[in-house]
């Protein structure tokens, strides 16, 4: 997950070249982008920095829905947005991917939703430092002395993360209130 001046990585997944490098260059400006023509590209191109992927569903060699399960299966931790022209059904209920949108896609769109995606991915680690900061905190707090509680400095630098921390959860909760909106607007199905 990019954090600061680094660049998010994304990495486009499409069988049909020309759309492939069509999206990618789109994007280049604004995200680190890589291109995987087909599903086998796809699992091979795929890497630990990657923090979003575009997927196609209809690629003849591996399908979509095969590469995200797969993706799933080999624990990477991007979020999968199905960027595709196979329109929605009932099959999509158990599949673990993200966000879907219906070909084609404007850039606006196509940016808002990796923005949404990020943001997300940013909400989940650190809820996830925060717990295991405030679980430290209390366990210590539970079972150190008074006194080496008061003196430990290594207590209060954790005390100290576990504020910033809510203070930065705070601040994602009121932008998601804006996320929400922004969700919504987004074009998921052309024409919309």
């Amino acid at each position: 997950m990019p954090s600061g001046s680094d660049t998010a990585t994304v990495l486009v997944i499409d069988d049909e070249e020309e759309v492939a490098d069509v999206y990618a260059l789109r994007l280049r400006n604004e995200y680190d982008t890589r291109v995987a023509y087909g599903g086998e590209d796809a699992l091979e191109t795929i890497d630990i920095d990657v923090d979003i992927v575009l997927l196609d569903r209809r690629m003849p060699d591996i399908s979509g829905d095969e590469v995200l399960e797969q993706i799933r299966e080999k624990g990477y931790d991007c979020r999968v947005i199905m960027l595709t022209a196979v329109d929605p059904g009932l099959d999509i209920v158990e599949m673990p991917f993200d966000d879907y949108l219906c070909k084609p896609v404007e850039k606006e769109d196509l940016v808002a939703a990796i923005e949404q995606q990020l943001q997300i991915q940013r909400y989940d680690e650190q809820l996830s430092e925060y717990f295991e900061v405030t679980s430290k905190l209390a366990l210590l707090e539970s079972e150190l002395p008074p006194q080496e509680r008061e003196q430990s400095d290594e207590l209060e630098r954790l005390n100290e993360r576990a504020e910033t921390l809510r203070e930065n959860l705070d601040e994602l909760l009121d932008e998601f209130d804006s996320l929400d909106e922004a969700f919504q607007s987004i074009g998921r199905h052309p024409g919309q």
